[in-house]
């Protein structure tokens, strides 16, 4: 009778002992994974999403989502162009400056209140939401891949003798810009639908980019656009909308991207998108009707430029906003953002420059020494830290 009793006894002993081991692995593993820090998802690497994924690694578990696993410094992608060996500097993995959050490779295709939902059927929750989606951009996943991308155009470039440019922004003359210089000897040819170049500066600035670049034996067309849609690869022959043929071995389109708002056009925050495609924002940077969501850069409705620096301004005050509201601080303490003056510089090859500064407006060689000889490539390094 004893026996039996004892047998009873270990055996309701070792139930209870794997219960308990059971639930002791459970409960550990559970908080493995709970850091007690608040969860931010910075959606978005471009240079906005990169630098307030970076601000905000070590307060906060942060995920950075990111279709590659590198951002660049996009307003040096012309003279990588030209000089293969800048890709290498200018394209950073998110791995060498993001050291203490998560990336997560795939797009975002939606969200809710609580979670980014992507394209590989991740659902990553959130408390705090930054927003960094900018434009929609085709780019290979990885660094290598993109640095020979580089080196392919500039393999191109190489062997032409007539290159068509479309588009007369700043990525257009600023490519027609080293062209001219690297490459005297080349037929550039620059297409601009509108009436001036440049025309998100003031005209003053729009006729000094002009004369400097017909000085140089550029050819500009304003007020025509160039039909991609019927040409096809290997055809050395383009239209103009106006009619006119140019002839040209190699071409550069150089007209701005859509914006990647989209995938928010069906979720939650289908309110807070304007008819451009922007995402409408507070004095703090917070999307409309959003008391824990947060958008930078280009994807927002800010009256500015849109402006590399200007992107890296906004990530830098939604970090410590971010930070703030994780940390329990009041509302009133909220740091408003002011939008940045009409101040631009584009680089015209090497040396020389043109700047819209609030005072005035300025070519050559001393807007130069501010932009064309490094294009900021190391200062946002150690920005980043990298």
């Amino acid at each position: 009778m004893v026996l039996h009793s004892l047998i009873n006894f270990l055996n309701l002993f070792n139930s209870f002992a794997r219960k308990y081991i059971l639930f002791s692995f459970i409960s550990s593993s559970s908080m493995a994974s709970e850091t007690g820090k608040k969860r931010v998802v910075v959606v978005g690497g471009g240079l906005a999403g990169a630098l307030a994924a970076k601000s905000l690694q070590s307060a906060a578990d942060v995920v950075l989502v990111d279709p590659k696993e590198y951002f660049e410094i996009t307003w040096a992608g012309m003279r990588a162009k030209i000089e293969p060996s800048v890709a290498d500097r200018m394209v950073i993995k998110h791995k060498d400056y993001f050291t203490d959050g998560r990336l997560a490779m795939s797009s975002a295709v939606g969200v809710t209140d609580t979670e980014v939902l992507t394209a590989d059927g991740e659902s990553i929750p959130y408390d705090y939401l930054v927003i960094a989606t900018g434009h929609n951009d085709s780019f290979p996943k990885t660094k290598s891949e993109r640095v020979e991308q580089y080196q392919a155009e500039y393999n191109k470039i190489e062997s032409a003798d007539s290159i068509l440019i479309i588009g007369g922004g700043p990525s257009g003359v600023e490519l027609a810009g080293e062209l001219a210089v690297d490459f005297p000897g080349k037929k550039v040819t620059l297409v601009h639908s509108r009436e001036r170049l440049l025309d998100f500066v003031g005209p003053k600035a729009s006729k000094k980019a002009l004369d400097w670049l017909t000085s140089r034996k550029v050819e500009v067309i304003l007020g025509q656009s160039v039909d991609l849609k019927s040409h096809s690869d290997g055809d050395k022959m383009f239209k103009t909308s106006n009619g006119e043929t140019i002839i040209a071995d190699i071409h550069f389109f150089c007209v701005g991207r859509p914006l990647g708002s989209s995938w928010m056009k069906d979720s939650v925050l289908k309110e807070a998108i304007d008819a451009q495609g922007r995402v409408m924002v507070d004095e703090h940077l917070r999307v409309k009707g959003r008391e824990n969501v947060f958008a930078i850069g280009d994807i927002t409705d800010i009256p500015e430029m849109k402006q590399g620096y200007l992107a890296q301004n906004h990530a830098v005050l939604v970090a410590k906003n971010v930070k703030l509201l994780m940390e329990g601080g009041k509302e009133s303490k909220l740091r408003r953002y002011e939008a940045g003056s009409d101040m631009a510089i584009i680089s015209l090859g090497r040396r020389e420059a043109l700047a819209q500064f609030p005072f005035a407006t300025l070519i050559g060689w001393f807007p130069g020494l501010i932009k064309s000889k490094d294009l900021f490539i190391g200062k946002t390094r150690k920005t980043m830290g990298v």
